[in-house]
């Protein structure tokens, strides 16, 4: 028996730590964390585990299939690549370019194929593209284009030298960072302790990370914006500011201070849920840190204010003096160094809308949620054809259910996945990509969002299938297969060409040359593809430098800390608070919020038994005293309903949550005839984006709005 043991990278989440998989003949026999990994130190999670789990999985497709009737069965990839480019031609022939749309999943950020999926959504010419991001990161995107001049300048949480941190709506405990690459977040947040700092976290729910911090601020769902307000009211109106970062940053501070000047804490405390006293004192805190960092994510993203309350939180950081700052808020200087090529490109914001006209196009896409109806709508430019990559938007996206009846009702769907999921199974073909394992990638992506600088390469652990594609090689072909036949014959045999030349590797091996670490810049001592596979835990690039002005991209040159459209929409929702409040609909008295599982990642692992095994965590969290008015005991299974659906979910109670709030797991729900990973159907669970209703978006951005829904519980 010969055994390998080879250094790559875990690939499920953003923290991408560095594993060691122990291979004998042929085989995945084991798992483990790399000590010697720059960034994750030896950490990993159990997903880490799941890698040899998704990669043995019988349910796992292997070759290409095509429907005929209720059924998939086996096609070669040049018959399945033909009839795409046939049937997609013929669609864009017939109806035109809008006619196909397009929707891209979280993975696909995950590897470098994600460059070639954008060049398939510009062959394909169409408005109608759709990707996880407008039910994930739009509204932090969008503050970053209003404050910063670019969507792409999201600053990250620099939690290796801070001295407080305070966390709000996220979870990095389990998700180890978003948007900030962290992982080990739990040896993180410990380091910040044992140095002398503080970590705060502000969640309705005591999460895995309000566990390891000095304190938990239990908000009311929904109540961030008041509670931001409130301390942006005593930052200003203390003279807390520091005036050389506002001076030389900054503009738009006396915009702010007429926003905030009658907004204390005490008018902010009945809608934040929080004492008027502990807001003063967390925004005291925070000016008196050496360096803070305020660091928010995804439960703040999923609100119908998720892009003024990153506004808040960016704009507090900013005039504590705490941005581009060591241990504030700062920008990564990777060895691919996207940013100031990015910085250039216009998000096209309204450059179109939906069929509707209620949602705007934002970084070239149109939020998720009006993709069911402009599938089901009938008139000109509707949807007939789909492409999607790497996503389950049945599961993920809420669409009253409509988004199930909508694929169904394509001309033509083409799903690029391992497997027949929820949403796939609906496809007439699916290319089923190599198992991450099988891969080699340079991840040159979530480099622009991490913690540290470093560069880390992810060998192949295990020999690719025969005839096996990896994701960029399928999206190449498609790019080339669905050119007008007139092109196709020389343009598409040039691109083909290109694209089996320019590979991933090649790509990032000429970003690595001319960036900042690079041969072209520090000579012999530059950093090359090479040097990058012969580090086994990859190359430590150092920590984080203030770059700002560097980056900067707004027409003074300054931070926006008042843009019009966000005090505008700031000012609304002061108005709406000293009228009391907005109206719900009656008899709904629960607020729903997410949750997040460390063995759980969306959907996309529920076909792996390890990560599946024990109790059931498809629950409706409720707090002691809510369970009680509702008669309701621990384990038994609950109606939760919202003004647009119903679901059934065991009851699990705990004071881990706050009174008046509920909180279910999303990614579940996998017994939908037809799917075809076995272990996944036969998990309990149920779907929660089928109570939450498309309509509801954030306000700015139209990122889906499915945090602070209005339930009601009652038992089965």
């Amino acid at each position: 028996m010969t055994a390998e043991t080879i250094a790559r990278q875990c690939t499920l989440c953003e923290a991408h730590c560095g594993i060691l998989v122990t291979v004998e003949d042929t085989k995945v026999a084991k798992v483990e964390g790399n000590p010697d990994d720059v960034l994750s130190k030896g950490y990993i999670c159990p997903k880490a585990t799941a890698m040899a789990g998704l990669h043995d999985d019988p349910d796992r497709l292997r070759t290409p299939v095509r429907r005929v009737g209720e059924k998939f069965e086996p096609i070669g990839w040049d018959e399945a690549f033909r009839e795409i480019g046939d049937r997609l031609r013929r669609v864009r022939r017939e109806h035109g370019p809008h006619s196909v749309g397009m929707y891209l999943g979280n993975p696909a950020a995950h590897n470098s194929a994600i460059m070639y999926a954008f060049a398939l959504r510009m062959a394909l010419m169409t408005r109608n593209f759709y990707t996880a991001s407008s039910i994930d990161q739009f509204p932090q995107e969008f503050v970053a284009w209003q404050m910063y001049g670019s969507n792409f300048l999201m600053p990250i949480a620099d939690i290796d030298r801070t001295d407080r941190m305070v966390i709000i709506g996220a979870n990095p405990a389990v998700s180890n960072g978003s948007v900030t690459t962290m992982p080990g977040a739990r040896n993180r947040i410990k380091d910040v302790r044992a140095r002398g700092g503080k970590v705060v976290v502000i969640d309705p729910r005591r999460t895995e990370t309000a566990r390891l911090a000095d304190e938990h601020v239990s908000v009311l769902p929904g109540g961030d914006p008041y509670l931001l307000l409130a301390v942006l009211h005593v930052l200003i109106t203390e003279d807390l500011c520091d005036r050389t970062a506002v001076r030389t940053q900054c503009a738009g501070l006396d915009e702010l201070r007429e926003l905030v000047a009658g907004f204390t804490p005490e008018d902010a405390a009945p809608y934040a849920g929080v004492d008027a006293e502990t807001i003063r004192r967390l925004a005291r805190e925070h000016a008196a840190a050496k360096s803070a960092v305020m660091y928010a994510r995804i439960g703040v993203c999923q609100t119908l204010t998720g892009t003024v309350t990153h506004w808040l939180v960016n704009t507090i950081n900013a005039i504590t003096g705490n941005l581009d700052s060591p241990g504030g808020q700062m920008y990564a200087t990777p060895a691919v160094d996207l940013l100031p090529l990015a910085r250039r490109v216009s998000p096209n914001y309204g450059a179109w809308t939906d069929r509707s006209g209620k949602y705007k196009s934002f970084r070239f896409e149109l939020p998720v949620a009006a993709l069911a109806s402009e599938i089901l709508d009938d008139g000109p430019d509707r949807i007939r054809a789909m492409i999607t990559y790497a996503g389950n938007p049945v599961l993920s996206t809420p669409q009253r259910g409509e988004l199930d009846k909508a694929l169904g009702s394509l001309d033509f769907y083409v799903a690029v996945d391992m497997y027949i999921t929820e949403t796939t199974r609906h496809a007439d073909i699916i290319l089923p990509p190599l198992s991450p394992l099988e891969r080699e990638d340079l991840d040159i992506l979530l480099t622009m969002f991490s913690v540290h600088n470093n560069i880390r390469f992810n060998a192949r652990a295990v020999a690719p299938e025969q005839e096996g594609l990896e994701d960029w090689e399928i999206m190449a072909r498609l790019t080339t297969e669905i050119l007008p036949l007139p092109l196709r014959s020389l343009t598409g045999r040039a691109l083909n060409a290109v694209f089996a030349r320019f590979s991933p590797l090649r790509a990032a091996a000429l970003g690595i040359a001319v960036g900042p670490h690079g041969v072209l810049r520090r000579g012999r001592k530059g950093v090359t593809v090479q040097k990058v596979r012969e580090a086994r835990g990859g190359i430590d690039l150092g920590p984080l430098q203030p770059r700002l002005h560097s980056l900067i991209a707004t027409a003074d040159r300054r931070v926006q800390l008042a843009p019009r459209q966000f005090v505008t929409e700031a000012r609304r929702l002061l108005d709406e608070a000293r009228a009391g409040g907005a109206d719900r609909d009656l008899g709904f008295d629960l607020r729903l919020i997410g949750r997040r599982h460390l063995r759980s990642n969306n959907s996309w692992l529920h076909n792996v038994p390890s990560m599946v095994k024990g109790r059931d965590r498809c629950t409706a969290l409720m707090h002691p005293q809510d369970a009680t008015a509702r008669g309701l005991s621990d384990g038994g299974r609950v109606t939760v309903s919202s003004p647009i659906g119903s679901i059934v979910v065991p009851v699990e109670i705990s004071d881990e949550i706050r009174p008046g709030t509920v909180a279910i797991p999303h990614g579940w729900g996998h017994g939908e005839p037809g799917v075809g990973w076995t272990v996944a159907a036969a998990v309990p669970g149920a779907n929660v984006n089928l109570l939450h209703d498309p309509e509801q978006v954030d306000r700015i951005s139209g990122n889906a709005a499915v945090n602070s829904t209005w339930v009601k519980v009652h038992a089965v």
